[in-house]
């Protein structure tokens, strides 16, 4: 039931791969993605949807230890007249939905990560220096979630962890979701720039 639109998005992202290289601007590269993602159709319980690229998503380049390093890679047409550098690596992702093609942060959160510019900030409580530690120690500018805290012990840590997102120390990463009732997917692969070659590091016997 769900192939089509599993379809949509993995052809997306091969899109955004072969479109990706040197001096390629990224505005080229989101209007590619959304052409190809919205030329499927896919119906689920006798209703026909058009595909639609998730609008405020996209991809974006990745620095050691930095997840998001600066540059986005659109999935939709766009202004953005940056171009890929020799030597970036970008993690190429692209995200179809059946509904408005916009998500809005909703429920509960429960992913976080550590700001990779975070100011310096005076913490108030001990608990909190300890969590940032831990953190620091554990999961560096990476993401983690509450799960995680908890299965290394760590309790009674919410008040704190709030402490550290309020100092915009660690940032909050909600779920995202379009309107109720739609169905969304999400392909990506990490790719290397290199000089005569761009290299798929993530590419595997299955995608």
């Amino acid at each position: 039931m769900f192939d089509k639109l599993l379809e949509a998005v993995q052809d997306a992202t091969n899109t955004g791969i072969k479109e990706a290289g040197i001096d390629v601007r990224l505005c080229d590269i989101g209007e590619r993605i959304q052409e190809v993602m919205e030329s499927y159709e896919v119906t689920i319980d006798g209703k026909t949807y058009q595909v639609k690229s998730i609008s405020n998503l996209n991809g974006h380049s990745i620095g050691s230890y930095q997840i998001h390093a600066g540059k986005s890679v659109p999935i939709v047409k766009g202004r953005d007249a940056t171009k890929m550098e020799e030597g970036e690596m970008y993690a190429i992702e692209t995200f179809g939905s059946t509904g408005k093609g916009y998500v809005h942060e909703d429920m509960a959160c429960s992913h976080y990560m550590k700001n990779f510019d975070a100011p310096f900030r005076s913490l108030r409580s001990r608990k909190s220096k300890q969590l940032l530690s831990h953190i620091d120690k554990n999961f560096g500018t990476l993401a983690f979630c509450r799960r995680w805290l908890e299965d290394q012990g760590q309790k009674g840590y919410l008040m704190a962890l709030k402490e550290l997102c309020d100092a915009d120390i660690v940032r909050k990463y909600p779920p995202l979701c379009d309107k109720p009732g739609c169905y969304t997917a999400q392909f990506e692969h990490t790719i290397l720039l290199r000089p005569t070659c761009k290299e798929v590091v993530s590419r595997g016997n299955d995608y």
